[in-house]
């Protein structure tokens, strides 16, 4: 069955059915009620990646010099960063927002020279001297909006175009892993200066939309968030802090995948094993739940299936801006005896899934089961950075094909570390 990429916000709906199993569990007198509720409770955060850089023989990176920031990123993503322009009062280099794109239309990773999209800005809190070492720090203070330099300054200081004293190249090195060098170029200008450490920063898109398309500066408006520090003293420390608080995770779960069965083990994966075939691949890769639901119904020992879709957005959301996060409950008839297993995947991921560990869980247990769930690898599909990979599905893009056992996915893992499983999916019994 064809799906649709989650492509907005609150996700285009995905086209997947609610797959009901008719009870067939008789259960004699012993059955009960219960309810199963799956919420995710991942408190997101709108940047992927941020960092700091500075140059190698000091923290300055003078003419002649360069520095290197590697990072990943997933179609649409952009690399955004800053540094002072030394010899001022309070400019900066930093490429227009949302940053440098490093994908084509196409999907093609751009190398080469990017140096025209860096940009020279005044911070607006400082009147400008002359450039050049004599300037004066800090100067006389002033509160103006952040605005381009094109040419001359507000004083009528003189300044080359930024890719004249600075120069960008990318470089791609392959599975959505990027390198930016910055090359400080202004020796022998009239406008020579040493560069000052800076910040980085690479937003998450979701559903076509950049999370925080101007997470430095905006145009237009007045300095923030410690980019004065930078722009002022090439002091990166402050800016950095407020990256750091909104640099995480960002994942939606898909519709959660519920299987009640008796006297089998759980039918939906075990850890060691390749991939089966049955359907768990199209969930750890797509989110599509449907394919492995069929293929479990009427099967020996299963007693129920069920997808559970959010109202509206099929998919489970992440807690955004506050906003709690997507949740679906379903009424349960259980025995003794039975158990419970569920399956959805890490959205934005190749193919991780959170799964119930080992034979599940007790189903006529009460109370809270999330410590019973796990991430896992299923093994299908070459891992990427999560929410940063050009061939994630969920972000426009195909997996490229891999086999291996499905493992549990390690914290911290090569490319990130993870918030704890409680801390992003709450499964409870009641």
């Amino acid at each position: 069955m064809k799906i649709n990429h989650w492509s907005a916000l609150a996700f285009l709906p995905l086209a997947f059915t609610a797959c009901k199993k008719d009870n067939n569990n008789t259960g004699g007198n012993n059955s009960s009620g219960t309810t199963l509720t799956v919420e995710n409770v991942l408190n997101s955060k709108p940047l992927v990646e941020s960092g700091t850089y500075q140059g190698t023989a000091s923290p300055l990176i003078l003419p002649g010099q360069s520095v290197s920031i590697q990072f990943s990123a997933a179609k649409g993503e952009a690399l955004t960063f800053a540094s002072m322009y030394g010899w001022s009062n309070d400019l900066f280099f930093a490429p227009a927002n949302p940053g440098i794109l490093v994908y084509d239309a196409t999907g093609n990773p751009i190398e080469g020279d990017v140096s025209a999209q860096i940009k020279l800005w005044d911070n607006g809190t400082r009147v400008n001297q002359a450039p050049g070492a004599a300037v004066n720090h800090p100067g006389t203070a002033e509160s103006k909006s952040v605005t381009e330099v094109n040419g001359t300054d507000a004083q009528g200081n003189i300044y080359l175009a930024a890719s004249k004293l600075v120069k960008a190249s990318l470089k791609y090195n392959g599975n959505s892993l990027f390198t930016l060098t910055l090359q400080n170029i202004s020796g022998g200008t009239i406008n020579e200066t040493p560069l000052s450490p800076g910040v980085w920063a690479v937003s998450y898109i979701v559903g076509g939309q950049l999370r925080n398309p101007a997470p430095l500066f905006t145009s237009g408006q007045p300095s923030a968030n410690g980019l004065t520090n930078i722009a002022e003293a090439g002091d990166n420390s402050v800016l950095n802090t407020y990256l750091k608080s909104i640099t995480g995770i960002f994942t939606p779960l898909s519709p959660i995948l519920v299987v009640v069965y008796n006297g089998i083990e759980n039918p939906i994966y075990k850890t060691g094993e390749n991939d089966r075939g049955q359907g768990l691949k199209p969930l750890a890769q797509q989110g599509n739940a449907d394919t492995l639901a069929a293929y479990l119904k009427g099967k020996p020992g299963i007693k129920a299936v069920y997808v559970l879709q959010a109202p509206g957005t099929k998919v489970l959301l992440p807690v955004i801006d506050g906003k709690a996060g997507g949740m679906v409950s379903q009424d349960l008839t259980v025995s003794s005896g039975d158990r419970l297993a569920i399956a959805t995947m890490y959205g934005f991921s190749n193919d991780w899934f959170f799964a119930s560990v080992d034979n599940g869980v007790d189903a006529t247990q009460k109370g809270d089961i999330s410590s019973s769930i796990k991430l896992f690898d299923n093994g299908t599909a070459i891992d990427q950075f999560p929410g940063a990979g050009i061939t994630q599905f969920n972000l426009a893009g195909t997996p490229l094909v891999t086999s291996k056992p499905i493992t549990a996915v390690p914290n911290p893992n090569p490319f990130t570390t993870l918030p704890d499983i409680s801390n992003m999916i709450r499964v409870i019994l009641k």
